[in-house]
């Protein structure tokens, strides 16, 4: 819900600028904020210590209590403790009843739990924190500073050092104004660090991981530690409760992590799909209503008719749109139907604008629809979207985790299908795309001892593809590690240890899935940096923990379902039988279809124009490690030959471009 920027001295002495004619220090803290100023149009805020050692910056969208004593940053009451945060955090009103006499709240921002967490609890404060957030705290008695981020990575957090300067911010291009020159960091581009790890695509500048935080003692060198992972159970344990007693399980977690997201002072709404998540929590919210007597944000109609749901709609020969499916679910459930008209000029025009906020490319043009959308919402006065991410990852929804759950046996639900069934099964529901990823394999001559470590799942390997692009000659040197190895070797020991002896390959391939594509990509182009621009919060309900550590606990055998006579697979089974009252019919028997894009465009058109001033010799020798023989022929068959696979590339490519010329990035040299 905002956005924050801090810089702390490393050393003794606060750093000085080797630039004659530089910004003060508070000059270049309130220019980082202006380039996040979207993320937080209500308010602004700065503090900066009397040792001028340590500053904070941030810029508010108001969501819960929109007086101005929630302005940050905070201070305790004797002025010890500092904090900004970005994000949602919720029973807080538990904790201002449990600690109202120990700490002086100033307001009733959820986000100043933060504080009274921390004086009440020290570092363990973490484990308390309920929502998507990412703060930074500075103890100015104790001198510890402290960077943390949510378990799921919805809010960003980046950090690198310059000039002395540890600098953290919600995202990179706040570190210009400090005198950061970006660098393409080839190595991480070869092994995807970017895609899979806490590495970017630029040299020096990490991520906070997903359940991390970071910290310094006294301005000494920062360390990284973890304060929450997931966790999955032993695939040898027999599973002893019943499937019905786990479905009402899921469906009463699910229901609680979407009542706490209602709470807000301001308009709720929800993006709708055709699929079975987002409309499970539409369904949810419309019982919740109804039943309960829920208020929805500041809306104390309790009238269903008055909740808005918000639909991409590209055009409808495209094979992309949904928006008739997400019609008829609105109309079946009596709410305000906003659908919002993507075509080939929206793509376009909003192109530029999509990568400069998300700052990661992903090759797809559903990232524009999103942008799209809350655009839409903020035109209607939404200030909060709730979503459905996380289903995916956490019920089996993706077609490349069918592979993995098939390669072992379900021990842990009887009755198990045997070796010889789920070689059936594997030939008969996922034979192409297996065979397409062994010839991926023996082309990129993945070594034995990665697929060991990985007890042989293969989503990795496929997601890899994410990032297949035409690399210079040159590169090759920083090509010797594969990305599955770099990011299986990037685990915690313990790690790795459980996902060869301990947990079922889906649920290695869905904990890999948390960790690296769904924080680094989708979170960010499909998620919080976007919704931004339009000052729109969005929040997941499918990834709050309490819903996560539930689900993840679960038979792999209940989150995909095996039918051997027709031989069949049914995915996110369990999520299906939980939300059945509360979607239509047509949801809940539709097959999971991933929100993509169109991917062909005619010749000649906007996106083509697009494409070939972007993709030009000059731009892709300034990046310096494309080769520009075959990134120039990807134009080409994207377009006259109409190959999805290429126009992808291309696409992602042309994203780079718009990266590399709106950060100033240096061409990258052998």
């Amino acid at each position: 819900m905002c956005g924050i920027t801090a810089v702390l001295s490393l050393g003794s002495h606060p750093a000085s600028s080797s630039e004659e004619h530089s910004l003060p220090l508070d000059g270049k803290l309130d220019a980082s904020l202006d380039l996040v100023q979207h993320r937080g149009p209500d308010a602004r805020g700065t503090w900066t210590s009397d040792d001028g050692k340590v500053s904070l910056g941030h810029v508010r969208l108001s969501i819960v209590d929109l007086s101005p004593e929630a302005n940050q940053p905070f201070h305790d009451s004797v002025d010890d403790v500092h904090a900004i945060v970005n994000g949602e955090l919720y029973d807080d009103e538990y904790y201002r009843n449990l600690l109202g006499s120990e700490y002086d709240f100033r307001s009733r921002s959820d986000c100043e739990i933060v504080l009274a967490l921390y004086k009440h609890y020290g570092l363990s404060f973490l484990s308390h924190l309920r929502g998507e957030f990412a703060f930074i705290l500075w103890d100015a008695r104790r001198k510890v500073f402290i960077g943390a981020r949510d378990r799921f990575g919805v809010k960003s957090l980046y950090y690198t050092i310059v000039n002395n300067q540890l600098l953290v911010a919600t995202e990179m291009k706040c570190f210009l104004p400090f005198g950061w020159k970006p660098e393409w960091d080839v190595q991480g581009l070869r092994e995807c660090g970017w895609v899979f790890g806490t590495g970017t695509m630029f040299k020096g500048v990490q991520s906070v991981a997903p359940g991390h935080y970071i910290s310094s003692r006294n301005f000494s060198p920062i360390r990284d530690a973890v304060y929450w992972d997931a966790e999955y159970p032993d695939k040898n344990t027999p599973e002893l409760r019943s499937e019905s007693e786990m479905t009402e399980g899921v469906r009463n977690h699910l229901m609680e992590a979407i009542k706490v997201r209602l709470r807000a002072d301001v308009p709720v709404g929800i993006y709708l799909s055709g699929g079975i998540d987002s409309s499970a929590v539409a369904g949810m919210v419309a019982h919740l209503v109804k039943e309960e007597g829920a208020r929805v944000g500041n809306d104390q109609s309790h009238l269903i008719s008055r909740m808005k749901c918000f639909t991409v709609q590209f055009d409808k020969d495209s094979g992309a749109d949904e928006s008739d499916i997400a019609q008829r679910t609105a109309e079946w459930l009596g709410v305000e139907f906003h659908p919002v008209p993507i075509t080939e000029e929206t793509i376009a025009s909003k192109f530029e604008d999509t990568i400069w906020h998300s700052e990661v490319p992903l090759p797809d043009t559903n990232g524009i629809g999103r942008l799209a959308m809350a655009e839409a919402a903020k035109s209607h006065g939404i200030k909060v979207i709730l979503t459905g991410e996380g289903s995916d990852e956490h019920f089996g929804g993706y077609k490349e985790l069918a592979n993995d759950f098939l390669l072992e046996s379900d021990l842990s639900w009887s009755p198990s299908l045997s070796e010889a069934e789920l070689a059936e099964l594997s030939q008969h529901q996922c034979g192409p795309d297996h065979a397409a990823y062994l010839a991926t394999k023996a082309v990129r001559s993945l070594p034995e001892s990665t697929c060991k470590m990985l007890n042989n799942i293969s989503v990795l390997t496929k997601l890899a593809l994410v990032s297949r692009l035409p690399f210079a000659p040159w590169t090759e040197t920083f090509a010797v590690t594969h990305p599955e190895t770099a990011q299986v070797e990037g685990l915690d020991g313990r790690v790795r240890d459980l996902i060869i002896n301990r947990w079922h390959p889906l649920h290695t391939a869905e904990y890999i899935l948390t960790k690296g594509l769904f924080p680094n990509l989708l979170l960010r182009y499909l998620g919080d940096n976007v919704d931004m621009v339009h000052h729109v919060e969005t929040r997941p309900p499918f990834l709050d923990h309490h819903l996560t550590a539930y689900v993840n606990n679960l038979p792999p055998s209940l989150k995909i379902k095996c039918s051997l006579p027709d031989k069949s697979l049914t995915e996110k089974y369990i999520l299906r039988e939980a939300v059945r009252p509360f979607v239509t019919d047509e949801i809940y028997k539709r097959p999971k279809k991933p929100y993509m894009g169109p991917t062909k465009f005619p010749e000649n058109g906007p996106l083509h124009q697009l494409f070939m001033r972007l993709i030009s010799q000059e731009n892709i020798e300034a990046l310096g490690f494309l080769n520009w023989s075959a990134t120039e022929q990807l134009v080409s068959k994207a377009f006259k030959d109409q190959n999805p696979l290429s126009f992808r590339a291309a696409f992602q490519i042309c994203q780079i471009v718009i990266i590399s010329q709106r950060f100033g990035v240096a061409r990258a040299r052998a």
